[in-house]
């Protein structure tokens, strides 16, 4: 998996050192020498990584990364700060400016590419939702409502069986979070699937094996997603290595720091709840795509591709299915004499009236105007007749109140109900002879169900 790295350095050996390692694995790599060139690049050019030194002159790596993390265009990239520091008040400098991790000099290259490949992972995942979020924008899908994109007040599982370093963690976390202690690997899996924001496993728990479980947790749909700190020894390199092929998002190194613990817990949190907030924009941008905003019902796009299925199931002998074509009589006159605003009332109530007098199973839309259908699954012609009738009934049998209550109307409805006819028939036939259905019950005096068999 290639990446497009940007490498940030005042030296120019350690830059083309970099440089060299990454090209030789394929990945596309660019160079900034300072801090503001580097911001002015990561804006323009949008990397998927960049690594960052902290000891530059004039502008250090952690004002470099506090402002590419204050840029909406830029805060979305992770940023790895390299140094030659090792110390706890620079590790925790880094995250609280927004570092997703660090590498220290002399850069041990399988380190290196672990973070590289584990980071790009997560990256592509984050691109491809704030990309379709955008186009949600684009097409007044998604308006954007506020959200809590804080790391704080996390639900926080903690998956290991040494009992005094996990209470020492929850009450750790206890400041800020709501941590949940779980000992058992399969009471724990069970627990991550609910209301879980962040994971903290130890990978070094002696009654199960902790990289097993965050294996598992990847391959499971229902936590798939959820966010794994792996508690590991600094020293076992292998096993940090391993951590971050099968889906670990970071390392806790032991001993634990308690302010490093709060600023990686934090990170995580955050980042999880930017990510579910781009998930759910993106599910009510498709809800959105196929309802239809006055009534709530599904709009004809929808209908369209439901229909478009079934009755391809019907033609190769399945059940069969029907259709209703519904008209809201002399509705140019409500809009006429009362007014848009008074119409769109009506629409809304009817639509209320429909979905309530159809069966579960069948799919009430609206196709138009005032014009709206009812695919009805495994319904014969016969059958979608009497829900025809109950439906005109409820409408006709009692007037709808408008204008905040001021208005009583009389509304019927003429409706045109057709049933697939066997292989031949197509969505566009069955339709078509609904419709013929609604201009011979209009010119019957409209208030009046018509079915059409051929």
């Amino acid at each position: 998996m290639s990446a497009r790295i940007l490498v940030v350095d005042d030296i120019e050996a350690n830059v083309r050192l970099l440089e060299a390692k990454l090209s030789a694995e394929y990945y596309q790599v660019s160079c900034a020498y300072d801090g503001p060139t580097a911001l002015a690049m990561a804006a323009q050019d949008s990397p998927d990584i960049i690594l960052l030194d902290v000891m530059m002159p004039g502008m250090d790596g952690f004002t470099v990364c506090r402002k590419l993390k204050d840029d909406p265009v830029t805060r979305h990239i992770p940023v790895v700060l390299v140094t030659a520091l090792d110390g706890r008040a620079d590790r925790i400098q880094g995250l609280e400016a927004g570092a997703s991790d660090f590498l220290t000099k002399p850069i041990d290259d399988v380190m290196l590419f672990a973070r590289v490949r584990s980071l790009t992972r997560l990256k592509l995942v984050i691109d491809e939702l704030r990309q379709r979020e955008a186009s949600g924008r684009r097409i007044g899908v998604i308006a954007g409502a506020a959200t809590r994109l804080d790391g704080l007040g996390g639900r926080v599982l903690i998956v290991d069986d040494n009992e005094r370093q996990a209470q020492r963690l929850a009450t750790e976390l206890s400041v800020a979070h709501r941590p949940v202690v779980e000992s058992d690997p399969d009471k724990a899996r069970i627990s991550a699937a609910g209301p879980v924001d962040l994971v903290i496993i130890n990978a070094a728990a002696r009654g199960f094996d902790g990289l097993r479980f965050a294996a598992a947790m990847r391959s499971d749909e229902r936590s798939r997603h959820l966010p794994i700190l792996a508690m590991v020894d600094p020293d076992e390199r292998s096993r940090m290595v391993k951590a971050l092929e099968i889906g670990v998002n970071d390392i806790l190194p032991r001993p634990i720091d308690p302010q490093e613990l709060l600023a990686r817990v934090k990170t995580q949190i955050q980042r999880k709840r930017y990510t579910d907030y781009l998930r759910s924009n993106l599910d009510h941008s498709l809800e959105l795509a196929v309802t239809d905003q006055l009534t709530g019902l599904h709009n004809r796009r929808y209908m369209i591709g439901q229909l478009d299925s079934l009755a391809k199931r019907a033609a190769l002998g399945g059940d069969p299915v029907a259709a209703l074509l519904i008209d809201i009589d002399h509705f140019k006159k409500i809009n006429d004499t009362f007014g848009h605003d008074v119409g769109d009332e009506v629409l809304r109530e009817f639509g209320l009236r429909l979905a309530s007098n159809v069966r579960a199973i069948d799919l009430p839309c609206r196709y138009g105007g005032e014009e709206f259908t009812v695919i009805m699954p495994d319904t014969q012609l016969a059958d979608a007749m009497r829900i025809a009738e109950r439906i005109r009934m409820h409408v006709a049998g009692s007037p709808f109140r408008v204008a905040g209550g001021k208005e009583l109307l009389t509304v019927t409805i003429s409706v045109g109900v057709s049933a697939t006819l066997g292989a031949s028939d197509t969505p566009e036939a069955l339709l078509k002879r609904a419709d013929e259905g609604v201009y011979e019950a209009k010119a019957s005096g409209r208030n009046t169900v018509v079915g059409r068999a051929a």
